[in-house]
C-alpha cells in the first residue's frame, strides 16, 4: 500500500505538533481505508476480525512485537474473534507519523 511499512519509528518524547488534521489524512490516505481517525483528529482505528480465538491472539502476539520493536504501542480491545487497535501518540496528544508507520505495519502482518 505504502512504503510506510518500510519506515521505523522516531522516539517521541513531546515538545513536538501533533499532526494537524490535514496532515493525518494525508497520511490515512497511504494506508488501508480501513482506519479511520477520529472526530477530533487525534487517533486512529481499525478493527480486524478473525475466525477463532487462537488466531485473534496470535495477530495480537505478532502486533505485540511490532509495538516493542518500535517502541510504539496502540490501545487494544481483544475478544473473541476480534482486535480493535488504536494509536495515538500520547506523548504530544495527538497523531505523529510514528502511528501511520505501525497503523502499515500491521496491515501487513494481517495480510499474510
Amino acid at each position: 500500500m505504502s512504503n510506510l511499512s518500510e519506515k521505523h519509528c522516531v522516539p517521541c518524547e513531546g515538545g513536538v505538533a501533533p499532526l494537524t488534521r490535514a496532515e493525518a489524512e494525508a497520511l490515512r490516505k497511504r494506508i488501508s481505508a480501513a482506519w479511520q481517525l477520529d472526530a477530533e483528529g487525534k487517533s486512529l482505528r481499525r478493527e480486524y476480525g478473525f475466525v477463532d480465538f487462537y488466531r485473534t491472539i496470535s495477530f495480537v502476539n505478532a502486533l505485540a512485537h511490532v509495538a516493542n520493536v518500535e517502541d510504539h504501542h496502540p490501545d487494544l480491545e481483544v475478544g473473541y474473534n476480534y482486535c480493535r487497535v488504536r494509536y495515538t501518540t500520547h506523548a504530544i496528544g495527538g497523531l505523529s507519523e510514528n502511528d501511520f508507520i505501525c497503523a502499515a505495519r500491521i496491515d501487513a502482518i494481517a495480510a499474510r
